[in-house]
This record gives C-alpha cells, sequence and structure tokens, in this order.
C-alpha cells in the first residue's frame, strides 16, 4: 500500500510586542511552538509509514497515536495563545456579545476575570482556557494540564492562556506566575477574543 502524503502543518509566524512578557521570553515559546509542529508532522510521517506496510495496531503504531495528540493540541492550542494576545490589548470587555455573555454565565465580568485568573493560578502546569459550549453557548473556564487530555468535547476555545512554566520564567520566577497572569490580562487581543464568540 502507498504512503499517503499528508501536506505538512507550517509554523505560524508571531511577531508580538507585549508588556510584560519580554522578547526573549516569545523567542523562546516560539522555539517551543515551533516543536510542536515538527513533532505533529514527523508523527504523521511516521504513523503514515506504518499504515503502509500493514502495521497498524503494532505497539509501535499504538505509542505514537498515543503521543499525537499531545503533539497536535499542543500545536494548536500555542496558536490560539499567541493570536489571543497583543501589544495593549485594552481592557477586558464591559459591552457586547462576549460580555453579555460573561455576565450571564458569571454574574459580571468581574466575577469571570476573577475565576479565570485563579484557575490560572492553581497549582500545577497547564493551561486556563475559557470555553464555548456549542449546545447551549454557555461560556465555562477549564483547567486543561496535559495538551490531550480534558478538553471539553466539541467545545469553543474562546481565550487561552498557557500557564505552563515555560510561558513566564524568562521573565519571572516560578513562584510569580501571579505577575504572569497580570501581564497576560495587559495583552489580551480583546476583538479576536470576541471574533470566537458564537
Amino acid at each position: 500500500m502507498p504512503v499517503t502524503q499528508l501536506k505538512p502543518y507550517e509554523a505560524k509566524t508571531f511577531n508580538l510586542q507585549l508588556d510584560g512578557i519580554s522578547s526573549a521570553q516569545l523567542e523562546q515559546h516560539y522555539k517551543l511552538y515551533q516543536g510542536y509542529v515538527t513533532n505533529t508532522n514527523t508523527l504523521n510521517d511516521k504513523l503514515a509509514e506504518l499504515r503502509s506496510a500493514s502495521k497498524v495496531g503494532t505497539p509501535e503504531y499504538n505509542e505514537l497515536r498515543r503521543r499525537f495528540g499531545f503533539e497536535y493540541d499542543g500545536m494548536r492550542l500555542h496558536e490560539y495563545y499567541f493570536e489571543n494576545m497583543a501589544a495593549a490589548g485594552g481592557s477586558t470587555p464591559t459591552t457586547g456579545k462576549l460580555a453579555e455573555l460573561l455576565k450571564e454565565n458569571f454574574g459580571s465580568v468581574e466575577s469571570w476575570e476573577a475565576d479565570f485568573r485563579a484557575t490560572g493560578a492553581m497549582r500545577g502546569i497547564g493551561w486556563a482556557i475559557l470555553y464555548q459550549d456549542p449546545f447551549n453557548g454557555r461560556l465555562q473556564n477549564f483547567w486543561i494540564t496535559d495538551h490531550e487530555f480534558g478538553h471539553p468535547a466539541g467545545f469553543t476555545p474562546i481565550l487561552v492562556m498557557d500557564v505552563w512554566e515555560h510561558a513566564y520564567t524568562v521573565d519571572y520566577q516560578p513562584t510569580e506566575r501571579g505577575k504572569y497572569i497580570d501581564a497576560f490580562f495587559r495583552n489580551i487581543n480583546w476583538k479576536v477574543v470576541e471574533s470566537r464568540v458564537k
């Protein structure tokens, strides 16, 4: 059986200049993101080769298939993360569709922000993600640890904050995650976030 060549994923270019998140920090983070893209492509190629060799279901194939979710989700979550930031992103919106949904689901925009910040500040490594439920439009904050675990099926990421230590330890001590979260909030691109709401 011939190997089907899939079009490789290409790393996106992000030229962010942010307040409180340095260019050195971002350069390290871009390199990590590039690694996810490279690994996703490598796994796609290896899986295709194993399928071509009728080795589907072998221990090697199974382990590569398990790893794929981690690499692929790492790639996509970083894209959401970088895309939802911009220099001087502005204040948390108090009007518009996003603000109305935050008020409806959390009681107030301030209550949502406190909940999202607290989610991101929890002990452990992972992601704080504001998701929208496609079935009823409800917004909910989630803690995601490893990239491939815990994502609610079918939900749309609205706001993604990386709180793995690689996202901030060039600029801040591991114990200063709160300062990084403050910097993240200063740089949220609310127009992009709002555009993700259905």
